[in-house]
């Protein structure tokens, strides 16, 4: 008989993640990327309140360049319904969260090289580097943690 998820501390870090992560593609990343403006005056209140970290570490969220916008839109429309699937066979230990997990994490590693090329190389590299990686680095730390665990 396998281990209940809450004997499984990886697992539990792995899937409050996710969790986090869906809320925020579907509060955030979705709405920007279909156009609600991050702005002091956003029709949207998440995304007010996302102005004032756009402002001072990722200004590139005031007017978003196409990469931007495909990130965003790789968090609403892929990685937020591929984790609502990861999550449960991950709870469950399914064996098809192994491929499912490997191609979600392929994936969402390659977005952040990405994510971090248009950030460091672009016009508005974040001014202080260490919180700006506090902040977003966990998004490539955690699809690659889960790879790691799904595939030993």
């Amino acid at each position: 008989m396998s281990k209940s998820v809450l004997q499984r501390p990886l697992d539990l870090v792995l899937i409050a993640f996710f969790i986090i992560t869906v809320l925020y593609a579907l509060l955030f990343s979705l709405p920007e990327g279909l156009g609600v403006p991050v702005a002091p005056d956003s029709p949207w209140p998440p995304l007010r309140a996302l102005h004032d970290w756009a402002v001072a570490e990722e200004p590139a969220h005031l007017d978003p360049p196409p990469n931007l916008m495909a990130a965003l839109w790789f968090d609403g429309f892929f990685q937020a319904p591929m984790l609502l699937l990861i999550i449960p066979g991950l709870i469950r230990l399914r064996p098809w969260v192994r491929p499912l997990g490997l191609f979600y994490a392929g994936a969402a590693v390659t977005n952040m090289f990405f994510y971090f090329t248009q950030t460091f190389l672009g016009p508005h590299p974040p001014p202080n580097v260490g919180y700006y990686l506090a902040f977003n680095l966990p998004w490539l730390i955690a699809p690659l943690t889960l790879a790691l665990r799904v595939a030993l």
